[in-house]
């Protein structure tokens, strides 16, 4: 069995994360380690963390890139997931987790999404099918696969050592998701599985000045990664290499049938 560690940044939200991390005591499957990243955080955030059984590491430079990555290199799992504070993932996420990576060892990353909570069923509706449906349509087309969702994924060790390289660490204004999305190689597994959906807060929507802030960092981050490598190459690498994977896939059931009695 693959150790899991699950990575939770936090930014003084004590509050929700003893909520998340009262969702994860309640895995079926239990991590084998849960790490809280201090960002910084002038409330009770270590206290709650620490109460919780949780490993706490410190990353006093502010940024959700830096506070993901403080924690994805401190992990010792086999594969690591990331939750955000605000995230409460139902009781079979890490399960599902282990059993994606189980069974396709072509997969390096997989994702869930979010269903919101807070505010109103309006936002609900806007921030799922809209926001969060506007994000993987368009950040899909932007790097020629299926980005990650910062609130509910997880990356092999060996993916998250590669993709270590290419992140922009001095840059504070990258989202940790998309950054490492963009990094992911052309011939890296990514998937996506709806039973790891987790419930958010619907904050982004509190202020229009904030989303504006947290869209304004997003085309940051994708004119940061096309200045890297560009558009068009970077679809033609993404479906080279996504060939290459189908290949692979072909080869390991070949040699799992070849294998039975």
């Amino acid at each position: 069995m693959s150790r899991i560690s699950v990575v939770v940044p936090s930014y003084n939200d004590a509050r929700m994360l003893e909520v998340c991390l009262s969702a994860l005591a309640a895995q079926t499957r239990a991590p084998d380690e849960i790490i809280v990243v201090d960002n910084g955080s002038t409330d009770d955030t270590v206290e709650v963390a620490r109460a919780a059984g949780a490993r706490v590491v410190s990353e006093p430079r502010r940024g959700v890139l830096r506070a993901t990555a403080c924690g994805f290199d401190a992990a010792v799992g086999d594969i690591i997931g990331r939750l955000d504070a605000d995230s409460r993932p139902g009781p079979e996420w890490t399960a599902r987790l282990e059993e994606l990576f189980s069974t396709d060892p072509t997969l390096d990353a997989v994702t869930g999404t979010g269903a919101f909570y807070g505010r109103g069923p309006v936002w609900h509706f806007v921030g799922r099918y809209l926001y969060l449906g506007g994000y993987f349509l368009f950040m899909s087309a932007a790097m020629g696969h299926r980005p990650v969702f910062g609130s509910s994924f997880a990356l092999r060790r060996s993916a998250w050592l590669d993709v270590r390289t290419r992140i922009h660490l001095d840059d504070p204004r990258m989202h940790d998701d998309l950054d490492i999305s963009f990094a992911l190689g052309p011939d890296m597994g990514v998937a996506y599985d709806p039973a790891l959906t987790v419930l958010v807060s619907a904050r982004p929507f509190d202020t229009f000045s904030g989303f504006l802030r947290r869209a304004s960092w997003g085309f940051h981050v994708v004119a940061v990664n096309w200045s890297d490598i560009g558009w068009l190459r970077r679809l033609w690498l993404s479906a080279q290499g996504q060939r290459r994977r189908r290949a692979r896939r072909r080869v390991i059931a070949r040699s799992a049938s070849a294998s039975l009695p």
